[in-house]
């Protein structure tokens, strides 16, 4: 159960994230990679829910592509607002992902990886050879930026160009993260998250107990893709574009690194291990062509020390010790 004052502080966070870092952060590039980290977080939290069920998905690109692209032909061909395209493209991304989670969640270890992989790589193709209506290699250009967003005459959301287009794509990003992991840390917090861990360690034995297992994992994929979609919607209106390659087989594999990375055991692990891989890279840009060679060392190291992400450094033995041996002697000074 979440307790209210673990949503208050969770939500005091939030806003000194969303409010404060324009203030400190003058620069518009840091605002930007701030901003994509968050949008990375968002659609990798969609990937924790499938690998909080047991199914390593490496097909979250490919949502992220579908998000992107319905947001791009909504707002440039069909005149709709970003405001309800976003919502459409998550939508759309879940449908497509209940369809074909129907068809591939029985499946399961490598054999659902290699599926969804194969899915993120058909849906590249089928944007790349989609002619004038994904517009091809090229993709969609000059896509607006999100408009105003109003109800009953009443300016809720500024029109984006009216104000620091950088600053508005930063917040907006960070309200949408914090929605997303709110989401994820209600399920995880309900009947449903004790549910989904029981499934991992073993369906059988959550079936033999009267879950529908079936249903469940219906529902994390189809949850789990309306995040990539809304992940990718955002990407194309903060980027003003969007193309084929722009989700591919590397990054549906390193979401699922952000999420080990970070701790599939922690809602906020996928978030963590974003912003501490993805921008480690970005500020390391000289090593950039050693990325793939600090993706596999970083991973044999985790497996190695670091099982359970980065988070479950609270929990390591020789922590516990540290402070038992400091509560120890502090208690024996105040003697």
């Amino acid at each position: 159960m979440i307790r209210s004052n673990q949503v208050w502080a969770f939500l005091i966070l939030a806003l000194v994230y969303i409010v404060g870092v324009p203030f400190i952060v003058e620069s518009r590039y840091i605002l930007g990679i701030l901003a994509s980290a968050a949008g990375l977080s968002i659609i990798a939290l969609g990937a924790w829910l499938t690998l909080a069920i047991g199914r390593v998905n490496l097909g979250q690109g490919a949502f992220a592509l579908v998000g992107g692209y319905v947001v791009a032909i909504a707002t440039t061909r069909w005149g709709v607002s970003f405001w309800l395209a976003i919502v459409v493209a998550g939508f759309i991304s879940a449908a497509v992902g209940v369809v074909l989670g129907l068809g591939i969640l029985r499946l399961r270890g490598v054999y659902f990886a290699m599926i969804t992989l194969s899915f993120t790589e058909a849906v590249r193709l089928a944007l790349l050879n989609g002619g004038e209506f994904t517009g091809g290699a090229g993709g969609i250009s000059r896509i607006p930026v999100p408009g105003e967003l109003s109800l009953l005459g009443v300016t809720i959301i500024p029109a984006f160009n009216s104000v620091n287009t950088h600053v508005a794509s930063f917040v907006l990003s960070g309200v949408l993260l914090a929605l997303a992991v709110l989401l994820c840390w209600r399920i995880s917090a309900c009947r449903i998250g004790g549910v989904f861990v029981s499934m991992q360690q073993s369906e059988e034995l959550a079936q033999s107990v009267g879950v529908n297992i079936t249903h469940l994992r219906i529902v994390a994929f189809g949850i789990g893709s309306f995040l990539g979609g809304i992940g990718g919607g955002y990407f194309a209106a903060a980027q003003q574009s969007v193309y084929p390659g722009g989700f591919g087989v590397p990054d549906s594999v390193s979401l699922v690194l952000y999420c080990f990375l970070g701790g599939i055991g922690y809602v906020a692990g996928p978030v963590v291990g974003t912003f501490l891989l993805f921008l480690g890279f970005q500020f390391l840009q000289d090593f950039q062509q050693y990325q793939m060679l600090a993706y596999s060392l970083l991973m044999v190291a985790l497996m190695i020390w670091l099982p359970n992400g980065v988070l479950s450094l609270s929990e390591a033995g020789w922590i516990r010790r540290y402070r038992s041996q400091h509560g120890q002697a502090g208690a024996h000074h105040a003697g």
